[in-house]
């Protein structure tokens, strides 16, 4: 049998796509606090709760209304991406000119509110959430079976983090949110409604999480903690990627899922704690991230 550093080549492969599918989930929610961090300048602590509240909109459209895992996919990050415009026009705005504390200060409390609301409702245990009929079974890759959702979750999140990017960085509407960040008075004495912008920019990168949230559904059990287990992750590699940048949270959250994902084989023990040695690393070598910019 085929070996890598002593290790079977189907526990290589087989943990290197499980890798890329935690990557998957680093690389959405991972986008999603780039993209408000980048156009708001605010650091979104509350993007795990908004992410566990996208899970649990899915179960609830499911338990309650009948609707299937396809429609929520849809209707959950709009519902969620609705909530994050009651938060950015009641609480955000205000706090845009102040210091960065201030804005994680809030958006922590506000995850706490979240978490404590639905663990008062639902409790600690979890719900489960069945995988669509068109995506159950699983595929022979022939060094492993690999489930079909799970396969699923990888294309859908790269189709979207692409999509998002494409948006942001090669269309006319990036160009003027990026504007809209850098000179607001100026965007806005062309007649475009600034606040407004930023409110829908905002809610959009509340959505990614929420759809990261119905995409995880399946997977993990539908709790109020399932958020606050993953973002603290998440804002490293935020930070490695670079606090802001589009690309970089996105090849950042995919190569460290992998990365994690390859320990498990290697080096088990350090499976939980490799993401913040290599942020560690990185900050001392270049702390503005790796693709972002130095000031």
């Amino acid at each position: 049998m085929t070996e890598i550093f002593g290790i079977p080549l189907s526990a290589f492969l087989s943990q290197l796509l499980l890798g890329l599918v935690n990557g998957s989930f680093y690389a959405m929610l991972s986008l999603g606090l780039a993209v408000i961090f980048g156009m708001l300048n605010i650091i979104n602590f509350a993007h795990g709760a908004l992410y566990m509240m996208g899970a649990f909109a899915a179960w609830m459209g499911g338990e309650y209304l009948g609707l299937s895992y396809w429609w929520m996919l849809i209707l959950a990050p709009l519902a969620v991406g609705l909530v994050g415009v009651v938060i950015e026009r009641t609480m955000l705005q205000w706090l845009y000119k102040l210091d960065h504390l201030y804005g994680l200060l809030l958006t922590f409390g506000i995850t706490l509110v979240a978490e404590g609301i639905f663990h008062s409702f639902y409790g600690a245990s979890g719900q489960s959430y069945p995988v669509p009929e068109l995506l159950q079974g699983a595929t022979n890759l022939g060094f492993m079976i690999l489930p079909n959702y799970r396969a699923w979750v990888v294309v859908a999140s790269l189709v979207v983090c692409l999509a998002v990017w494409a948006l942001i960085e090669k269309t006319s509407l990036g160009a003027l949110l990026r504007a809209g960040t850098e000179n607001p008075k100026l965007v806005q004495a062309f007649g475009v409604n600034v606040p407004r912008m930023v409110t829908l920019t905002y809610a959009g990168g509340v959505a990614l999480a929420a759809f990261a949230g119905v995409l995880a559904a399946p997977i993990l059990q539908v709790s109020p903690q399932m958020g606050s287990s993953l973002i603290i992750v998440v804002f490293a590699v935020v930070v490695i990627g670079g606090m802001g940048s589009i690309l970089g949270s996105i090849l950042t959250g995919l190569g460290l899922g992998v990365i994690e994902g390859l320990t498990k084989v290697f080096y088990p023990e350090a499976s939980n704690t490799v993401v913040f040695v290599i942020m560690a690393i990185v900050l001392l070598v270049r702390p503005a991230g790796l693709f972002g910019k130095e000031k």
